[in-house]
């Protein structure tokens, strides 16, 4: 089910749909989104921050070169 985090509490998007008890303890599992204003390009940008140009490089040979693993 999706929520929201606003003003310190999560809302669900779709509470109608619980079908709980008042005061029910439940569990959440968080797992975050994107939000509608992140551009997916510079979070992918984002991979190779703090890596020297040595590392890029070779983590892009290792990608580049997959052939050997998968044959």
């Amino acid at each position: 089910m999706d929520a929201v985090y606003e003003n310190g509490a999560v809302r669900p998007l779709a509470a109608e749909d619980l079908q709980l008890g008042e005061g029910q303890r439940v569990r959440l599992i968080i797992d975050v989104y994107l939000s509608k204003d992140e551009d997916p390009l510079s979070l992918a940008a984002k991979v190779y921050e703090g890596l020297s140009d040595q590392e890029i490089d070779e983590i892009e040979e290792i990608v580049l070169n997959r052939s050997p693993v998968f044959t």
